[in-house]
């Protein structure tokens, strides 16, 4: 697919997902088949402010295209001067807007997945966005925001005619938050109803899911999220299956526990020791996910706080789990 004159030569995108998808595991994603990655949202005041942690996000692995920027926020000329600040920092061939994050503390103030319930708002920012940015822009948005305010087909028309290229929908309201299914229908909804590429997102956890997903909705892209966490092998097998061709097995513990610890040391390399090693804590429970017997390494793993407290409890999975 193409959004704009930016070429996406595979079918699966790495979703945006605070606190997860940081440069290290970005690059993991992307060595195993993830065709289209998003930085993590960054806050487009804090840009402004030239917040030195939100500037950070917004750096791209060597070779990481194409990439999105994703800035959130709800004032269109804060939005305006953060977008083209995140393209100018980050280098990113697309800008995207995010207008479906559930999180309360975003809500709150009005952003993320609220501007759903104000959409001459979020109209107005996606116009100051598009007027700032020579890069095409892009909007990731929800079902709506609950059961009884259901909006995503208006608002992607609406996204389309304020200019973005494409736009991303979660099959989820906000007061669902991850809980309960994604509706994929109404996802079929908006791709019937704009001509601007659209990417299905909601409950893909197997590579037979993104087949589904995509037959289901006619999506060009499918966005994994949760479904990728410890299983960033997930991406090869979708894209095999998304091709009709053999899906590939998911390699022994040994070898997925040495994936982990490359992405630590790439987050070591990128955002020091001390912040790798917290981050590992929730990233390698992760990959231990459904391993028989493997209680006791995910209670070390909890108390990570050296590398060498990686390598240690890597080389006792390895001899104890199989």
């Amino acid at each position: 697919m193409k959004i704009r004159e930016v070429e996406i030569k595979g079918h699966t995108a790495l979703a945006p997902m605070a606190g997860v998808t940081d440069l290290a595991f970005r690059t993991v994603c992307r060595e195993l088949g993830a065709s289209y990655t998003y930085t993590e949202m960054v806050s487009a005041k804090a840009l402004m402010y030239q917040d030195k942690k939100s500037r950070a996000l917004l750096k791209l692995g060597e070779g990481e295209r194409p990439a999105a920027a994703q800035i959130f926020g709800s004032e269109p000329s804060v939005m305006a001067e953060g977008a083209a600040k995140a393209i100018d920092i980050s280098g990113a061939d697309v800008l995207d807007i995010n207008m479906g994050c559930p999180t309360g503390k975003i809500v709150r103030n009005g952003e993320g997945a609220a501007l759903m319930q104000e959409p001459e708002l979020a109209m107005r920012i996606i116009e100051s966005v598009v007027s700032a940015v020579t890069v095409p822009v892009t909007v990731k948005i929800r079902k709506g925001w609950d059961k009884g305010s259901i909006n995503a087909v208006e608002f992607a028309k609406m996204a389309e005619a304020a200019g973005a290229c494409a736009i991303a929908v979660h099959g989820r309201t906000r007061s669902q938050l991850y809980s309960g299914i994604a509706d994929w229908d109404i996802i079929a909804e908006v791709k019937r109803a704009v001509n601007i590429p659209v990417i299905a997102n909601g409950d893909v956890f197997t590579p037979e899911d993104a087949v589904k997903i995509l037959k289901r909705t006619g999506a060009d892209l499918v966005m994994i999220g949760r479904g990728s966490l410890g299983n960033p092998w997930l991406f090869s097998g979708a894209e095999a299956a998304v091709r009709g061709e053999e899906i590939p097995a998911v390699p022994p513990l040994a070898r997925r526990c040495d994936t982990a610890v490359r992405q630590f040391e790439l987050a070591k390399e990128d955002r020091g020791e001390k912040i790798a090693c917290l981050e590992a804590r929730k990233h390698y429970s992760w990959y231990l996910h459904g391993v028989p017997y493997s209680g006791y390494f995910k209670e070390q793993i909890s108390k990570i706080e050296t590398m060498d407290d990686i390598y240690r409890i890597t080389e006792g999975i390895k001899r104890e789990l199989r």
